[in-house]
């Protein structure tokens, strides 16, 4: 039975974003370790990957998501998420605009837009048609270089003035989530504190308890 995801899926809790990993097998054990833990989405990005391991992991992450009824999201790659009919994308200012990625995806899929700290891009990914809004980086952080610093005040901001959800990203583990969720973030995008964890699923679900 295929199991499909509404985009009407609340964007809300722990949201796992993959790490780089070349072991398929590794990466979808750690992957359902997150999703054990309480994730609630889970975002596809590998920027060292060519396309023959891209859609092979896609693929068997997609599964994978089903299974457990969380949408899964590709980053950057609209046409990667068209080919394995993916639950959305997550979007970039350099990658594919909003309104042509909608074009291309069709309604139902979601659409996420990285706004790093600036509200105006936020506004404009919304009258674009995005699903929810990331802001970051919140915290100091490795995955990603040349990021800019989101403060508190952004993530205020923006829940008061947009009707949307708002998801928090950059070097968020136990120890600094709730901050971000207390204000206000749907959601927090976390891919080192989880994917490097010893324990994956326990680390994953005490993020997870903050939402509840």
């Amino acid at each position: 039975m295929t199991i499909t995801i509404s985009k009407n899926h609340k964007i809300a809790g722990l949201y796992g974003i993959t790490a780089a990993m070349a072991d398929t097998a590794a990466l979808l054990e750690k992957t359902g370790q997150i999703l054990d833990g309480g994730a609630r989405l889970i975002q596809y990005r590998n920027k060292s990957a060519d396309r023959t391991l891209h859609l092979q992991q896609a693929k068997v992450l997609l599964q994978l998501c089903r299974n457990y009824r969380v949408p899964l999201l590709i980053n950057d790659h609209v046409e990667l998420a068209l080919e394995v009919d993916a639950d959305g994308v997550h979007l970039g200012a350099q990658d594919t605009d909003i309104v042509t990625a909608r074009k291309q995806l069709g309604m139902d899929k979601i659409i996420g837009a990285s706004c790093y700290n600036r509200l105006t891009l936020a506004v404009q990914a919304a009258k674009s048609g995005a699903d929810y809004v990331a802001f970051g980086a919140f915290f100091p952080t490795t995955t990603k270089r040349d990021t800019v610093t989101a403060s508190i005040d952004i993530l205020r901001r923006a829940k008061s003035s947009l009707d949307m959800p708002v998801v928090c990203i950059g070097g968020i583990n136990p120890a600094n989530a709730q901050i971000l969720i207390t204000n206000g973030a749907d959601a927090v995008a976390v891919c080192q504190a989880i994917y490097q964890a010893s324990d994956a699923s326990k680390t994953a679900a005490a993020i997870s308890r903050f939402f509840n």
